[in-house]
């Protein structure tokens, strides 16, 4: 899927409303559903529906609107969270600037090629990024040559979503809470390990900071990407997975796994019956992600700051917010002066982790 494009093209300015707008940039949810028995579903159901949009959109002969598109890079594939919520804002924000916004996949390097694309392109307004706080704030301390400095080559835009980490046991494992999973990992055949749907990415370093806490001494499995992971934690040859929240819990509702615990001060209101870390007594063990919008350094404030209120606008749109809940999100939206504080206030969280974990990549 290496270069997957979608564009999410504006409507023709002779004056359909906003509802007719809306309707062309075709709303992935109603497509219909695929079943949830495969291993691999929820990862192609995600990939399905954004190509039916896709290829909906384009029969509906929908004409993009005149200048430059808004071109938002994602550095994972087609399918995935990160794109998923990248398609929910481009249906909005193709209405609210009446402008055709493009989702251009790069995937590869836990998201750096797409950064790498983002540094390199001209700042006039017309490209932007969402990635995960590890893209744009963690890299410099994960890894030796990630290709960019943020906080030099990157401008912020708005924070646009949070969602929860979580830790899920193949039905193979009988632990039903961190305390037990800690207990059974100690005897385990070969010793414990876990999957994580790429090295170095939060939810690596939150597994870090989990077994340090908890005293679970496991070992990383990385693997490339979502889908082969889900088929080994399914089929028993991993006993534990650790991701967010939205990738594992189909898994647990279909009872092909089960989640122990969720990071955060709340439980999930997706899975109120499964106990948040603190409330099993690991109060320490907290850390939630986040996807955020950024642009090309040099980028001119005043586009900065029409797009940071656009997609703060989006996001208070009650059908975009609730496509985001479904798959595990949190909603925010933040002006750029308060994503860069949220920025800095987590590099300075993390970076003890990562310096215990001993994570260099190279």
């Amino acid at each position: 899927m290496e270069g997957f494009v979608c564009a999410v093209s504006a409507p023709d300015p002779e004056g359909a409303d906003a509802h007719a707008k809306r309707n062309r940039t075709i709303n992935a949810s109603r497509a219909p559903a695929l079943p949830h028995g495969n291993p691999m579903s929820v990862v192609l159901r995600r990939v399905v529906l954004g190509l039916v949009a896709c290829a909906f959109a384009a029969g509906l002969g929908a004409q993009p609107a005149p200048g430059p598109p808004l071109r938002i890079l994602v550095g994972f594939t087609a399918g995935g969270t990160t794109d998923f919520a990248a398609r929910a804002l481009a249906a909005e924000l193709t209405v609210s600037l009446d402008r055709t916004v493009v989702v251009d996949n790069r995937p590869g390097a836990s998201g750096r090629i797409a950064a790498s694309a983002l540094r390199q392109a001209p700042p006039d307004g017309a490209t932007v990024m969402l990635a995960p706080m590890v893209v744009t704030v963690l890299a410099p301390l994960l890894w030796e040559r990630p290709g960019y400095e943020p906080a030099r080559d990157f401008a912020p835009v708005a924070h646009v979503a949070g969602f929860a980490i979580a830790i899920a046991v193949g039905s193979g494992v009988p632990a039903r809470s961190i305390a037990e999973f800690a207990s059974w990992a100690k005897d385990a055949p070969g010793g414990a390990s876990y999957g994580v749907s790429a090295a170095g990415g939060l939810p690596h370093l939150f597994a870090e900071l989990v077994g340090r806490t908890a005293g679970i001494d496991w070992v990383a499995v990385p693997y490339r990407g979502l889908a082969p992971l889900e088929v080994d934690l399914v089929g028993g040859r991993l006993p534990a997975a650790v991701d967010a929240l939205s990738n594992l819990i189909e898994l647990h509702r279909s009872g092909r796994a089960h989640i122990l615990a969720v990071s955060g001060e709340r439980r999930s209101p997706l899975l109120p019956g499964v106990a948040t870390f603190r409330e099993q007594g690991f109060a320490a063990i907290d850390g939630h992600g986040w996807l955020a919008m950024h642009a090309p350094a040099g980028t001119p404030m005043a586009a900065i700051d029409a797009l940071s209120s656009a997609i703060g606008a989006a996001l208070r749109v009650p059908r975009v917010r609730e496509q985001l809940v479904r798959q595990g999100f949190e909603p925010t939206g933040t002006t750029p002066g308060e994503l860069a504080a949220i920025s800095a206030a987590d590099a300075a969280r993390w970076a003890p982790v990562i310096r215990a974990a001993g994570f260099r990549g190279e």
